[in-house]
Order: structure tokens, then sequence, then C-alpha cells
């Protein structure tokens, strides 16, 4: 490694450094357990997997799981790079640890999902249909609303059109790599 990359990386270390201790600060200010909009999220993370606990298919379990899991990593992924590159904010999180919205990525997001994806198997429903029409609802009614009461900020040039097709790309490849999977499963 040379000196100027050595020192390139010293001071983006202490760049991110400087970026948490502020986060912490921040979180202890005004999004701690002090603050009615912590409960709000901590019932965001709570409230679905509870949902989810009562409703989800327990013979299908694993496969639904699998596919609920690979909504949260894209999503995840996704709302990250909104996030590190400076297009959204969430001003209120259950912890100073993950800059994003752990509710929305961990939970709420996957289990409706998770919870759709499973009505569609048993109606034997177009997923595709269903999936695209709660990815509207996500980007263009409950986001807007999140910003409406000031749990989402939109920055730069992000739309809640952006949005959307963060949302579609999510579902498409975790419905792929489903059955992908699945179609693993049944080859052997």
């Amino acid at each position: 490694m040379t000196p100027n990359q050595q020192e390139y990386l010293k001071k983006i270390h202490s760049i991110q450094e400087n970026l948490a201790k502020a986060w912490a600060e921040y979180w202890h200010h005004y999004s701690s357990p002090g603050s009615w909009q912590f409960w709000v999220t901590l019932g965001a993370f709570i409230l679905p997997l509870v949902i989810l606990y009562f409703f989800i298919d327990r013979k299908k379990a694993f496969h639904l799981g699998f596919y609920g899991f690979n909504v949260h990593v894209w999503f995840h992924y996704s709302d990250t790079a909104g996030v590190y590159n400076g297009l959204w904010t969430y001003p209120y999180q259950i912890n100073t640890i993950i800059p994003v919205s752990f509710s929305l990525d961990a939970s709420l997001i996957p289990v409706s999902f998770m919870l759709l994806y499973q009505w569609t198997i048993n109606h034997h429903k177009n997923y595709y249909v269903y999936a695209t029409a709660l990815c509207l609802f996500f980007a263009f009614i409950f986001k807007p609303l999140l910003t409406g009461i000031g749990f989402f900020q939109l920055h730069e040039w992000a739309t809640y059109g952006h949005l959307f097709v963060f949302y579609l790309g999510v579902i498409l490849l975790s419905k792929w790599i489903t059955n992908l999977f699945l179609y693993f499963e049944k080859q052997h």
C-alpha cells in the first residue's frame, strides 16, 4: 500500500468514526427509548413478527422463510445503498449500529411480502401482479406517509418512483432466487 493510499484510508476511517459518533449522539437525543418515535419503530419491528408467528403456513415455513430472508437481504442492501449515498434518511431508529430502518428491513417489509407470497401460493394467484401492487403501495402510499410523519426523508434526486424500482428489484430477485432453489430441491 502506498503512503498516499494509507493516508487516504486513515482520512476515510476518521470520517467514518466521526459519523458513527454523530449518529450515536443524535440517537440518544432524538431516537432513544425516551422518545415516542422509538416505541413506534420498535412496534413496527415486533408486531409483524408476532403476526407472522400466528399466520405463517407452517407446512411451508422453510420455503416462505427462505423467500422472506431473500427479501430482507436484498431490501437491506438497497436500503443501505440509498442511505450510504445520501438519497434518503431514517430519522428514528431502534439502535445506533445500523443506519437504516431495522424495523422495515428486518420485519415489516419481509413479513408483508412473505404473507403476500404465501397467499399467492395458497390461492393460486399471480405473484408478480400482487407483489407489484404491494410495491406500489409501499413506494407511493406507505413511504410518503412515513415522510409526512417524519420517519423517512428523501434527499438529492431520489423520488418515490426510484423507491418503487428498488422494491420491484427486491421482489423479482427474491422470487427468482427462491424459484432457483426450489428447482434444485426438485432435482434431487
